[in-house]
């Protein structure tokens, strides 16, 4: 492709793929727009509708449809709902006249979220930030949430590592493709994408984002407090934040929590790379 028209990618190009990726979900995929206080969610649902449901959070500018390796394995025994965070890059929009600014803005536009989809109670399974969201709406509302599952979450147990900070800020401060894909090949080691996935990803440069609501990570208290089941999967070769470090201290201070390190496994390639080893825990921990 020509450079000046890889650096130049619009809103078309990210409809067209993130439809790609919609694409690889299950045929009974369908997509909604649930109205909150925040604006409107997108979410992208399959698997039978009587179905004990799970609601899927992914991570920074990865949109609701990067579950497409999970989705079908979820789906044969979950109503899956996978949310577009409202204000990041995907096809939620938001109401500029409120925009989410802090955790409570977050706990409750998802409250509204599931309010919405008509939904009580729910397993919640989130990936990267989140995962930082889904811990932080379960110590909100552990009555709304039955079983949580942190997949490498970020700012919850450990920081992140400088190198990772260092790599990422030129493409944060100035996001184009190149510096998208760049920095993806570098978190995961080199180690192939999937096309449609990646071309989604690089056309998220030119997004028109909110900044994500930040802080510091839920308090000691709080995690020892929290009386959900969790299951916290762990990438091995994460350069987002030191793995050892994140399994540790969510064993020190969670009451009930199920670990396991990925072997090969990088913190953005986490729930496409080997997928079938990352369904498989993930469904043994909501059947069990």
């Amino acid at each position: 492709m020509d450079s000046s028209v890889y650096e130049t990618l619009g809103p078309a190009d990210f409809h067209a793929a993130y439809d790609e990726v919609l694409a690889e979900w299950p045929a009974d995929t369908r997509q909604s727009s649930v109205p909150t206080p925040y604006g409107r969610t997108r979410v992208t649902s399959s698997g039978p509708a009587d179905a004990p449901p799970l609601v899927l959070l992914p991570g920074g500018r990865a949109t609701a449809v990067s579950w497409y390796a999970n989705a079908a394995a979820f789906s044969r025994s979950c109503r899956v709902h996978a949310v577009d965070l409202i204000g990041d890059p995907g096809r939620s929009v938001p109401d500029p006249r409120r925009p989410v600014r802090t955790v409570a803005d977050l706990t409750a536009w998802l409250d509204a979220v599931l309010d919405g989809l008509g939904i009580g109670a729910t397993a919640v399974a989130g990936h990267s930030y989140g995962g930082w969201i889904a811990l932080h709406y379960a110590l909100h509302a552990p009555d709304r949430v039955t079983r949580l599952a942190l997949l490498d979450p970020t700012g919850c147990f450990a920081g992140f590592r400088a190198g990772y900070l260092l790599h990422a800020l030129p493409m944060l401060l100035r996001p184009s493709p190149r510096r998208i894909r760049a920095f993806l090949e570098w978190e995961t080691g080199g180690v192939p994408h999937a096309a449609a996935w990646l071309r989604l990803q690089e056309t998220t440069a030119g997004f028109p984002a909110a900044r994500p609501v930040t802080g510091p990570r839920p308090s000691a208290a709080a995690l020892r407090s929290l009386r959900t089941r969790v299951l916290l999967l762990v990438a091995a070769s994460s350069r987002t934040h030191d793995p050892r470090q994140v399994a540790a201290r969510a064993a020190e201070l969670l009451p009930d929590v199920e670990t396991a390190v990925l072997p090969d496994v990088s913190h953005h390639a986490l729930p496409y790379t080997n997928p079938a080893a990352t369904n498989r825990r993930l469904l043994e921990f909501l059947g069990g």
